[in-house]
C-alpha cells in the first residue's frame, strides 16, 4: 500500500517541476514555431520564451512571475489501497512545492466578503494559496497518478463558458469557440496560446473537460480538428505578443464528453498563455 509521504512528495515534485519545466511536446513546438516564422519580431519573441524556459529549469525558478493555481488530477487504479489522510498528503505536498518554487504570494485574507473585496491584502506565505478542488477519476491497475496543473490569471480572465446552439455540425461548434480564441488571443498579450475546449452537457461538465483536455493533451499529438482549430486562430495574424506573425497558436487541446439530446452544446474555451499548459505528473505504485 502507498504512505502519505510518498504522496506528500509527489505532489510537491509535481508542482515544482510543473511551475519551472517546459515539457518535451512544448520545447519541440517552440522550436518549430521558430524555424517556420517569417516575421522576425515574432521569431525573437518566440526565442526569447524559449530562453527563459531553458533558464528557469537550469536555475529551478518559475516559468512566469505567475506561478498559477494548483489543480491536482488523481486517476486511480482500482487495486489502490490509499492511506489514512491522501487528501491533507496532497494538500501539503502543495504547500511545500509553493514554498520550495516559490510560488508568488496570491492567498487573499480575510472573511468570504473580506476576500471578494480583497480589503485585507495578501498572505506573505506562498503556501497560503489554497489547491483547487480535487479532480478524481478511477482507472485500471494498480497505479496511482498524480498531475499537477498550474493555471495563470491572465487566461482565466480571458476564458468563455457558454451554450452554443449545433445545429446538427462540429463545424458550428468548434466555429464559435475559434471566434471567441481569436477574439481574446489578441487581448491575452502573452501570446503564443494554446486554447484549450471542452464540450459537454453541462457547464461544469464543460469545464472539467477542458480541464482534462489541458491534462492528457500533447503538442506533439493533435488530432485532426485540434489541428484545424490551430490553423483558423493562426490565420488571424495576431502573433506572439500581438507583434504579428505566423504563431497566433502553438496547438489545441479539445476533449468531447457524453453529450445528450438537444439543440445546444455546452462549450468551454481557455486561451492558455505561452507558458501553459503547466503541468508535471508522476505514477506511483
Amino acid at each position: 500500500m502507498l504512505c502519505r509521504k510518498e504522496i506528500e512528495d509527489a505532489v510537491e515534485t509535481c508542482l515544482v517541476k510543473a511551475g519551472t519545466t517546459f515539457r518535451p511536446d512544448q520545447l519541440r513546438a517552440y522550436r518549430n514555431a521558430i524555424s517556420a516564422e517569417k516575421n522576425e519580431s515574432a521569431k525573437w519573441v518566440l526565442e526569447r520564451i524559449l530562453e527563459n524556459a531553458v533558464r528557469a529549469e537550469k536555475n529551478s525558478s518559475p516559468l512566469c512571475d505567475d506561478t498559477g493555481i494548483p489543480h491536482v488530477f488523481l486517476d486511480i487504479g482500482m487495486n489502490v489501497s490509499l492511506p489514512k489522510g491522501w487528501l491533507s498528503a496532497i494538500n501539503d505536498g502543495i504547500i511545500r512545492g509553493l514554498r520550495i518554487m516559490p510560488g508568488r504570494p496570491m492567498a487573499v485574507r480575510g472573511n468570504p466578503i473580506e476576500r471578494v473585496e480583497q480589503s485585507r491584502g495578501l498572505y506573505a506565505d506562498p503556501g497560503k494559496l489554497s489547491l483547487a478542488p480535487v479532480i478524481v477519476k478511477p482507472a485500471k491497475g494498480d497505479k496511482l497518478k498524480i498531475t499537477v496543473l498550474l493555471l495563470g490569471g491572465g487566461p482565466e480572465i480571458r476564458a468563455k463558458t457558454y451554450r452554443v446552439f449545433h445545429q446538427r455540425s462540429i463545424d458550428v461548434v468548434l466555429g464559435e469557440a475559434v471566434r471567441w480564441a481569436s477574439s481574446e488571443a489578441k487581448n491575452l498579450g502573452c501570446t503564443p496560446c494554446v486554447p484549450a475546449i471542452g464540450i459537454g452537457r453541462t457547464h461544469v461538465e464543460a469545464s472539467a473537460l477542458m480541464l482534462e483536455a489541458m491534462k492528457e493533451g500533447s503538442l506533439s499529438r493533435q488530432s485532426r480538428w485540434e489541428k484545424k482549430v490551430t490553423e483558423l486562430i493562426n490565420a488571424t495574424k495576431v502573433g506572439p505578443l500581438g507583434l504579428g506573425g505566423d504563431t497566433t497558436a502553438l496547438g489545441t487541446f479539445m476533449k468531447i464528453g457524453p453529450l445528450r439530446a438537444s439543440g445546444i452544446r455546452v462549450v468551454s474555451m481557455r486561451p492558455g498563455c505561452c507558458f501553459e499548459p503547466r503541468k508535471a505528473a508522476v505514477v506511483l505504485g
